[in-house]
């Protein structure tokens, strides 16, 4: 069994789009039209083939509920590898990308933390 689509909610998928392809560098993988919304998914440029991420619309309460608690709690959404976290922190801080939480080391992992403008904050991990 393989991991082929993962879902993050997001407040507004045109924006949403806009941050991860122009902002974080994913690429659009599919954009088709479902009813009101789309099936938007987005796979890193290094890996075509990989795991899809569908930007999910957060318009059940349930999942608007979700959003807004593990973000006023702080809690990252999700997780992206970078090969340096201090790199990649440096190249979206020049972006004007808001961190939470500078690049920080951590027993063999150096995070940070930072928010997507879509309603999530998103956790950047070099191993």
């Amino acid at each position: 069994m393989d991991i082929i689509v993962t879902s993050l909610f997001v407040q507004d998928q045109d924006k949403a789009l806009k941050f991860y392809t122009e902002t974080l560098g994913f690429e659009k993988k599919e954009d088709v039209p479902v009813g009101e919304f789309r099936w938007i998914t987005l796979v890193s440029p290094n890996d075509q083939d990989g795991t899809e991420l569908l930007l999910e619309p957060n318009q059940h309460p349930a999942a608007k509920e979700y959003q807004k608690k593990i973000y006023a709690d702080g809690i990252p959404a999700t997780m992206f590898g970078v090969p340096d976290v201090q790199k990649e922190y440096e190249r979206l801080m020049k972006q004007g990308v808001k961190f939470t939480m500078e690049p920080t080391e951590m027993g063999e992992v150096t995070l940070a933390v930072f928010d997507d403008t879509c309603g999530n904050l998103i956790q950047i991990v070099q191993k």
